[in-house]
């Protein structure tokens, strides 16, 4: 990997300028619906536009897929961008949202951050170095017993109307855990699984983009992220991240 996580860092918290710029002036910010129940911002795309531009010229030798713009040719070394991840949320106002970069290459997550802006907490994290919080090194919480756990999860799977819903899998979870957040980011749900705020988060039905960048920074944090039947890897229609050791438990209920 040749990149520099400081360069890194310094053109994602610009990217969150611009994000926060729209963020301060919602009333005059274009929100587009891309079907009955997804959203798109002017800032989504001034966002994405920013750090396709920045990147590509920055690091030639690296593709570029994009939430809202797509893939262009060579994906075998890539940034894969949400420029939002909880753009309903940063619609309404609301502080949990994202801008979400990591670099894959052939199939490998290399780097990865995730700034939320408006709260200023910006997650790193490089393959073998360990992951971060705003430069203090992170690790996922201690906890061992599911009952006693935090958790948290999402519902994209509603948006699409599956009838694989996730609703019964979170009740049946709820009822064995002491408390439950759905915070609206699935990058930053993996974050807080990566700094020890909740022990483990799943969700299904998701794109690389949401999850690429979170999850380096979960596993780099010493955590496990795996598909619903615990198979390492980052499977984004699938995603159980954890600290570990509610793993097993945690298991047996999805």
């Amino acid at each position: 990997m040749t990149i520099s996580l400081v360069e890194l860092e310094t053109i994602v918290r610009e990217a969150g300028q611009i994000a926060l710029a729209h963020f301060k002036d919602l009333k005059n910010t274009e929100i587009h619906k891309k079907n009955p129940r997804d959203f798109v911002t002017a800032a989504d795309l001034a966002v994405e536009a920013y750090l396709q531009a920045t990147l590509t010229k920055k690091y030639p030798r690296y593709g570029f897929w994009g939430e809202e713009g797509g893939q262009s040719a060579d994906q075998s070394a890539r940034w894969v961008v949400d420029p939002i991840d909880g753009t309903h949320s940063f619609s309404r106002g609301q502080y949990f949202w994202a801008i979400s970069v990591a670099l894959e290459i052939d199939g490998e997550l290399m780097a990865g951050a995730v700034y939320a802006p408006a709260l200023d907490d910006y997650y790193t994290a490089a393959k073998g170095r360990g992951a971060f919080k705003n430069g203090v090194a992170i690790n996922v919480s201690d906890e061992s017993g599911l009952a006693d756990a935090m958790v948290a999860t999402g519902f994209a799977c509603l948006r699409s109307y599956l009838t694989d819903n996730n609703l019964e899998r979170f009740g049946r979870i709820a009822q064995r855990t002491t408390g439950q957040r759905r915070f609206g980011s699935a990058a930053m749900d993996l974050c807080l699984v990566a700094d020890g705020q909740v022990d483990a988060f799943w969700e299904q039905e998701l794109n690389l983009y949401d999850v690429a960048a979170g999850a380096l920074v979960v596993l780099e944090a010493g955590g496990t992220v795996t598909d619903f039947q615990g198979n390492p890897g980052v499977f984004p229609k699938q995603i159980l991240a954890t600290n570990g050791k509610v793993l097993a438990e945690i298991l047996t209920l999805m």
